[in-house]
């Protein structure tokens, strides 16, 4: 699978969530571990609480989802993510459809 521009929400600071990101996500062969930031991450199969994805190495419970067009990217809304700088241009052109926003660093 291809690499793909993804939401990533880490989760086990609570309901309100904790530090957000728009980054770059890379697909195992079957699709069933995603890895980012160093980290692998493997499905909640239902079971986190407002999480869909657990960090092997930590345990800790994420929400990891394709990132909306209109913004307002974290499961309750958020004051925002910060946008690695090696997606920038793509998130805010491609996805977001506001060229003019390349230079900001978050969503």
């Amino acid at each position: 699978m291809q690499p793909r521009i993804m939401y990533i929400e880490n989760k086990s600071a609570g309901l309100t969530g904790g530090e957000a990101r728009i980054g770059l996500v890379k697909f195992s062969q079957t699709g069933k571990t995603l890895y980012y930031g160093g980290k692998s991450f493997e499905s909640t199969k239902g079971a986190g609480c407002k999480a869909n994805y657990r960090c092997v190495e930590t345990r800790e419970e994420y929400w990891i989802s394709g990132p909306k067009r209109r913004g307002g990217d974290g499961l309750y809304g958020g004051d925002g993510a910060f946008v690695d700088a090696d997606v920038r241009e793509a998130y805010w052109t491609q996805i977001r459809n506001r060229p003019a926003s390349v230079e900001r660093a978050r969503s």
